[in-house]
């Protein structure tokens, strides 16, 4: 009986006996498959959570940024610069409460703290600044000439002290005041005036005044814009086209 089963295990026909192990294997596999499909869903479900929360997220700072470009638009063009300036000069009042509580002079140490180069640069700057952008209209010709006159002024301090000993509190007039021939201006102010009236005569007669209309000038001009034109035109260029004018005068162009 054992060689019979022996001659059948060498034919390959299963044993009865250990059939039962290769079944347990099959039913194990499905559960297996089942465990892994479980896991991978799982997975899914876990980066489609965190991408669910990165939107989220990002959808919170864009409404941040729309609220914030929107009060930036809002607000007066200008304002960063202001913004800077405030805060600029809150940090200026800073060092001078530190500096005062310390017994310093706020000046001594803003210059200590500027190194040599920038203090170069920021006077080149000043030299090459050019304030007198030129004629725009009478009122500010005027404040520009009362601004260098006061600029030029130097306060006597020790006539002064003299005038408010003298005068006390009329020294300094009310509505109620009557001043009108009650100064007499001192001798030197007087040859000071008449100094700078004649510099202000001599300067303004280097000035050149408008030419007058010329009635025997060639009209080659239609308005006032082209005589402009003409003129610079001719400023420029009229040494090389005086031949070709002279000749088209004469009608012997070629």
């Amino acid at each position: 009986m054992a060689a019979a089963v022996s001659a059948l295990g060498g034919l390959g026909v299963p044993d009865p006996d250990g059939g039962g192990s290769s079944g347990s294997e099959d039913e194990a596999r499905p559960g297996t498959a089942a465990a892994a499909a479980a896991q991978k869903r799982e997975e899914r479900l876990r980066k489609f959570r965190e991408l669910h929360m990165k939107r989220n997220e990002a959808r919170k700072l864009n409404h941040q940024e729309v609220v914030e470009e929107d009060k930036r638009l809002k607000l007066p063009a200008n304002w960063e610069a202001k913004k800077a300036r405030l805060e600029w000069e809150l940090k200026v009042e800073e060092k001078k409460k530190e500096c005062a509580a310390r017994g310093e002079d706020y000046e001594r140490v803003k210059l200590l703290e500027i190194s040599a180069e920038d203090a170069e640069r920021w006077e080149r700057k000043k030299k090459r600044k050019n304030p007198d952008l030129g004629f725009s209209d009478y009122a500010a010709a005027q404040l520009r000439q009362y601004q260098r006159l006061t600029r030029q002024i130097k306060p006597d301090l020790e006539q002064y002290e003299k005038l408010k000993e003298q005068y006390g509190e009329a020294l300094y007039p009310t509505s109620d005041s009557l001043l009108h021939g009650t100064h007499v201006p001192s001798k030197e102010g007087v040859d000071r005036m008449v100094a700078d009236l004649e510099k202000q005569i001599e300067k303004r007669e280097k000035y050149s005044r408008r030419r007058p209309y010329n009635d025997d000038a060639d009209i080659d001009y239609i308005n006032e814009r082209n005589a402009k034109f003409n003129k610079k035109a001719e400023r420029f260029y009229g040494k090389y086209t005086a031949e070709i004018k002279q000749n088209l005068e004469r009608g012997t162009a070629v």
